[in-house]
């Protein structure tokens, strides 16, 4: 099996010559300075600096730098997937995608339902330059029926609580959930998904779906969830996070409830913020997703709910499926497409770099992870890129093990270079001296 070639990581001082940061509403935005990083933590950020100690340099073309990215929605198959995707190649492709911390989603088997499961994956991505902050599983085995060991698998490392892409059938297990994690600031998600509705659903119900003889999921089955859950919400208190949100009226929904006051955020996954379902045509099992492409004008009420703030979050939902779970009839196949790659190339094409920017910056207080800015005595935590490199994105761009991609073939614009976080670089190969 095709395997990538990890990027070389190094652990020393640094010093990155001539770099613009963006960094929206601080100091040193749009400014090219030199940064001296000692022992892992920003010492200098000058217009020019002659390191006096052994240094390594980093010196690339265009280099613009920010502090580090987040992803609130990633799968990495282990355990029970490991052909899909395992923990160290995930964050590598990760590292090298601009991503220096990734939530990462309990779409494993077993899922990460107790302590011992959140403690074996945060041990698997220990060390690493990307930082892995665990979603635990809101339900045992994420059936739906009984809650699982949140406050457990709090003070083993997860940072919120959710059964990926399962919507919480039970309005009062929602309820309880609610109430319960309120002892301990816990984060709930709830998918939005009302199953009855979508039935055996394959694609976004409308002319498409009838023009190609697949089965809808129409957008009142995601509409209909949200409603109900933000209900819950106003009765109960507590945090609750909508994952990847996908229609107009969604969009409209969150915002009254965050209008109302409610301790509610929400996602999209990039998928549906750039594509439609006009992509589905050539019934390519890459664009069966989950929530589905839907028609443009909810694509385009997605971006606007971006440009507002609205929607908190872009996720990449990154989701490897083996080849044989893709190369099947359109019917029989997984959901999900890989995301990480191609995500600051593509959101470059839909928005200006500096929001680009706050786009993948953003939602790490929501998930209680520390956030570094890029400060002298702070510690390096730092994404590097080239934004003016457009090119078309194809399969030789992709790091992770399985190539299910939805992006192939696009137009993309920007390029990551790699990151420095937890004291480490890591730098696509042909970068690394």
């Amino acid at each position: 099996m095709f395997r990538t070639s990890y990027p070389k990581i190094f652990q020393m001082n640094i010093l990155i010559k001539s770099a613009k940061i963006i960094a929206p509403n601080q100091s040193y935005n749009q400014q090219v300075k030199d940064i001296l990083i000692i022992d892992g933590k920003i010492s200098k950020i000058e217009d020019h600096i002659k390191p006096e100690i052994e240094i390594k340099e980093i010196s690339l073309d265009n280099l613009h730098v920010s502090q580090g990215w987040f992803d609130c929605s990633v799968s990495f198959g282990e355990p029970g997937f490991e052909d899909r995707e395992t923990i160290e190649n995930g964050l590598n492709t990760a590292a090298l995608s601009g991503y220096t911390a990734v939530a990462v989603n309990p779409n494993t088997q077993p899922v990460a339902d107790t302590n011992a499961d959140i403690g074996f994956i945060k041990s698997k991505g220990a060390d690493k330059a990307t930082s892995l902050y665990p979603i635990a599983a809101l339900t045992s085995l994420s059936h739906g029926v009984d809650l699982a060991e949140l406050f457990d698998m709090k003070n083993a490392g997860a940072v919120a609580y959710g059964d990926y892409q399962k919507p919480i059938e039970n309005p009062n297990l929602l309820k309880i959930a609610l109430q319960y994690t309120q002892n301990f600031d816990g984060l709930v998600l709830s998918f939005p998904m009302e199953s009855k509705v979508i039935g055996k659903g394959v694609v976004n119900e409308g002319i498409t779906s009838t023009k190609l003889g697949l089965k809808g999921i129409p957008a009142l089955s995601e509409e209909l969830q949200i409603v109900r859950d933000l209900f819950i919400l106003e009765y109960t208190g507590g945090k609750l996070h909508i994952p990847t949100i996908s229609t107009k009226l969604s969009v409209e929904l969150i915002k009254q409830a965050k209008d109302k006051g409610l301790d509610v955020s929400c996602s999209v996954a990039l998928a549906n913020l750039i594509l439609n379902e006009s992509e589905l045509e050539d019934f390519d099992t890459n664009y069966k997703l989950l929530p589905p492409l839907r028609e443009e004008a909810d694509r385009k009420a997605l971006v606007e709910g971006v440009k507002h703030g609205v929607i908190d979050l872009v996720t990449t939902d990154h989701n490897p499926i083996d080849v044989e779970n893709k190369n099947v009839e359109f019917d029989h196949a997984l959901y999900g497409t890989i995301g990480l790659e191609a995500s600051f190339g593509l959101l470059l094409q839909e928005f200006p770099l500096e929001k680009v920017i706050k786009i993948l910056t953003s939602g790490k207080e929501r998930f209680a992870i520390p956030q570094e800015e890029i400060a002298v005595g702070n510690k390096a935590n730092i994404s590097l890129f080239n934004p003016d490199s457009s090119y078309e994105f194809s399969k030789s761009d992709i790091l992770s093990f399985s190539k299910n991609c939805a992006y192939t073939g696009k137009q993309v614009k920007g390029k990551t270079y790699g990151i420095i976080a937890n004291n480490r670089i890591a730098l696509k190969s042909s970068l690394s001296k």
